[in-house]
């Protein structure tokens, strides 16, 4: 089976006392949330395709502050099962405007928006990014551990 690795970040900032993370929705996909990724270019570290597709995707510049985890699953593209990682990545939002994004990332992004933590943990589209998500508000605020099962 083909494999394929991406990258992406869960790029957070602290607005009062509470953390807020930066959503995107992707092209032709109203009702889904879900966080900015991407390929890993050729020659590329994840780490570096986290903050440059967090970049082009939402508009924002991240400083990265740890490795969160993989999200690993299999799709179908054309008939073929494909297995993905995807690595994300803990930004701390440095500057830029959310959703001020080029032309050509439009095709690919409707919007990027800011969305408190606590509720990207339960409204993210897919399981493997919510629970990024919530490693993300561990990381950042340990008192918001889950308790262990």
């Amino acid at each position: 089976m083909p494999r394929e690795l991406s990258a992406g970040g869960v790029c957070a900032r602290k607005t009062g006392d509470a953390w807020e993370i930066a959503v995107i929705t992707p092209r032709g996909k109203p009702k889904v949330k879900a966080l900015p990724k991407g390929h890993i270019d050729p020659g590329e570290k994840p780490d570096a395709t986290a903050l440059r597709e967090t970049r082009e995707e939402t508009g924002l510049t991240g400083r990265l502050k740890a490795k969160l985890g993989d999200v690993k699953y299999v799709y179908k593209w054309e008939g073929r099962s494909i297995f993905k990682i995807v690595s994300f990545y803990l930004l701390e939002w440095e500057s830029g405007e959310i959703d001020v994004l080029t032309p050509e990332m439009r095709v690919e992004v409707d919007r990027a928006s800011w969305v408190p933590l606590t509720r990207a943990v339960k409204e993210l589209s897919y399981p493997g990014e919510r629970k990024m998500a919530q490693m993300a508000l561990e990381a950042l605020d340990p008192s918001a551990r889950l308790p262990a099962r």
